[in-house]
């Protein structure tokens, strides 16, 4: 993947240096994620910030390489009975990854009303700068975190990801965009090999403009 991937990212440059019709972008908006074989989970809210350039290989379709800074992670509700009584108590863990990624997306255009409806997918490469597991209570009302650690003998999670992002929306002729996209990680992020696999799957929607 890696490979694939920055073979792509020379590819979608040497294009941009001879192509002057090239135009660039920002994109940013919320996540929800979720990361495979957790129990029940819930959406984790988050955000991205996404740099991209355009590049037009015919009329309808484009190259987008690109770079984003990318919130993911899960969230876990557990409801306990409490002992000898009526209620219960919410354990809640929320799992915060910070990641850097490169994308390099393909493009299609459809020509609609003012503007153009867009369908895009491509591999993505990331990098895990960051994360921190934060546990609370609803019964004891106390909050307990930790970093995550990505190296060393206490190493609890793979700083690299890779996957496939999908994306669909519309960009209006005055380059204004809208999206809603799910990104799809093939990655396994347990660091332990003998146990479950750790994948991300993120939903997001986003605005952008395209200059």
């Amino acid at each position: 993947m890696k490979t694939i991937l920055s073979s792509l990212a020379v590819v979608a440059l040497s294009i941009t240096a001879a192509n002057a019709q090239t135009t660039y972008g920002l994109k940013a908006g919320m996540n929800f994620g979720k990361i495979t074989n957790f129990d029940s989970q819930k959406l984790k809210p988050s955000y991205f910030v996404t740099g991209f350039a355009d590049i037009p290989l015919s009329g309808k379709f484009s190259i987008q390489p690109g770079i984003s800074l990318q919130g993911k992670g899960t969230r876990i509700e557990d409801e306990i009975p409490i002992f000898q009584q009526s209620s219960t108590t919410t354990n809640k863990s929320d799992l915060n990854l910070m990641s850097i990624e490169i994308p390099v997306n393909a493009v299609y255009y459809v020509p609609v009303g003012n503007g153009d409806i867009f369908l895009s997918a491509g591999p993505y490469l990331g990098y895990n700068i960051s994360g921190k597991i934060k546990n609370s209570s609803s019964n004891s009302n106390t909050t307990r975190s930790e970093d995550v650690s990505f190296s060393g003998d206490n190493k609890m999670m793979n700083r690299w990801d890779a996957g496939i992002n999908f994306a669909v929306g519309y960009k209006l002729s005055n380059g204004l965009l809208i999206q809603a996209g799910y990104g799809l990680g093939l990655s396994n992020l347990n660091a332990s090999e003998n146990s479950k696999k750790f994948s991300t799957r993120t939903m997001n929607f986003g605005i952008g403009y395209q200059f």
